[in-house]
């Protein structure tokens, strides 16, 4: 058995040569569309790059900004209010609401001395603040009061929820 002699017959001759131009184009014409599509990403992709190193620095840039702020505005930080709560105020039945707020209100004024200081001075001194409040009997309806502390946040505003006893 041999193989048909397709080189004498010019119909097949055209065929195979059509195929095999049509191959060479069809080749030549995927490598210059697929390269043109790589080149427009890769210009794309390096922009991209170019484009995140700029942000990158920008945010460094922001964060120094925003880190030296935060330090200069935490200095400045000071007490503008300070609040007391007494807690429990219905443990005794003789005291109506003037009476605790009256006894809260002179409490305040204890402490008014820590208005408009900063904070870190006032955290310090959260002893003396503590022995001011507890050494000190409030009189009230002829009755004697002192007061102890439960709890003390010192922020902006110093939050002291305080218990009344019987002196």
């Amino acid at each position: 058995m041999r193989i048909p002699p397709y080189y004498r017959r010019p119909d097949w001759q055209r065929f195979f040569s059509g195929v095999a131009v049509g191959a060479l184009v069809s080749w030549i014409l995927f490598l210059y569309i697929n390269g043109a599509w790589m080149e427009k990403h890769a210009k794309k992709i390096e922009q991209q790059k170019d484009e995140i190193t700029d942000l990158k620095s920008d945010i460094q840039i922001w964060m120094a900004d925003y880190e030296e702020l935060n330090k200069k505005n935490q200095q400045k930080l000071t007490v503008q209010e300070i609040k007391v709560k007494i807690v429990n105020d219905k443990k005794y039945k003789q005291l109506d609401t003037l009476s605790i707020f009256e006894i809260e209100e002179e409490t305040k004024g204890q402490l008014n001395m820590l208005l408009a200081k900063d904070l870190d001075s006032v955290f310090k001194s959260r002893d003396l603040i503590t022995r001011v409040i507890e050494n000190k009997s409030i009189k009230v309806n002829d009755k004697r009061y002192k007061l102890k502390i439960k709890s003390m946040v010192i922020y902006t505003s110093v939050s002291i929820q305080v218990e009344i006893s019987l002196d």
